[in-house]
């Protein structure tokens, strides 16, 4: 029989270095794939636009107004890197001010390069944050500081969140309640802290959290029973806080994310080929998403573009619940 793999305590998402492409504009993308390699993308820089023939930007006054999140305040939980990170610079691009939360003491290289971008060339900021989400009280500090200093606060995306694949017969309690008070309630509290100051300042506003389609199926071949369960519960939380926050203006919506391709799971691969090979076979695509993949959702569910969309999961899977 084979050993029992026990892995330790993980974040659910470390991405590698995004490309430089993703620096200055949303790309158009050439997608080149088969059902045993991940996504690889290239893209083309767009060139510098003519102002006098005017310029073609969706977000703005003129063209889909209702994507712009421009003089509107936003936390991002989970955001010193990974799809947390990847998912505050598209709100920053759609006009946004970005306040991220994170428990690491210094976030990765690349939050120090969309910081300086979104002064200099975006015309916003992006204010780091070290806080770990199962601190309540400082949590809750936090986020009355940053609602008071802004007098506003409009959205919110959870997307902190640990992962560990240990076998049902062997998972201990501890670790157990580890998974849930950082998954479940770290992200409910996150939720209720921010939804707080959007009722004292009587301002509508949109929550995000990011739940996964592992909370809607069993992963065939990745042992995580209390992850799933906790991705599971996000999903209902979120239906249960749209039922509540609605009166007060409050939108609540969920994001499930398929496998995406980050630094974590490329390291996986190196001890488990087999999933490299297998996953992408799972899906209707054949290929895993790239965290740059879920930008676009992001901005739709914290904008006005989503204004009559609550209680409802975006799931973005490559079609893999859909067999």
């Amino acid at each position: 029989m084979n050993p029992i793999r026990r892995l330790p305590l993980r974040r659910l998402l470390v991405t590698a270095k995004p490309t430089s492409t993703f620096a200055k504009s949303t790309p158009t993308f050439t997608r080149s794939f088969s059902a045993c390699r991940p996504l690889a993308l290239s893209a083309t820089q767009p060139k510098a636009e003519d102002s006098s023939k005017g310029s073609i930007n969706i977000g703005n006054s003129k063209r889909l107004p209702e994507f712009s999140l421009k003089d509107k305040v936003v936390l991002v939980s989970g955001a010193a890197r990974g799809l947390g990170l990847v998912q505050a610079e598209a709100l920053l691009e759609a006009g946004a001010t970005v306040h991220a939360l994170d428990r690491l003491p210094t976030p990765s290289p690349d939050f120090t390069r969309i910081q300086t971008r979104a002064t200099s060339d975006l015309g916003t900021s992006l204010t780091y944050h070290q806080i770990d989400v199962r601190d309540v009280p400082a949590l809750n500090t936090i986020i009355e500081g940053i609602a008071t200093k802004h007098g506003r606060l409009d959205g919110l995306i959870a997307a902190a969140g640990i992962q560990q694949e240990t076998p049902a017969l062997e998972y201990s309690a501890e670790d157990c309640n580890t998974m849930m008070s950082v998954n479940v309630t770290g992200c409910f509290m996150t939720a209720q802290a921010v939804a707080k100051q959007m009722v004292r300042l009587g301002s509508r506003g949109s929550i995000v959290m990011i739940a996964s389609m592992s909370g809607t199926v069993a992963n065939r071949g990745l042992i995580c029973p209390a992850y799933n369960a906790s991705k599971a519960a996000v999903l209902q939380l979120g239906r249960n806080l749209a039922s509540e926050w609605g009166e007060h203006g409050i939108r609540v919506n969920t994001i499930s994310p398929g496998y995406i391709v980050t630094k974590m799971v490329e390291d996986l691969f190196v001890q488990y080929p087999e999933r490299k090979e297998e996953w992408p076979k799972q899906n209707m695509l054949g290929r895993l998403s790239l965290p740059e993949e879920y930008r676009g959702a992001a901005v739709f569910l914290v904008s006005d573009a989503s204004s009559f969309m609550t209680g409802s999961d975006l799931r973005i899977d490559g079609g893999h619940c859909a067999w």
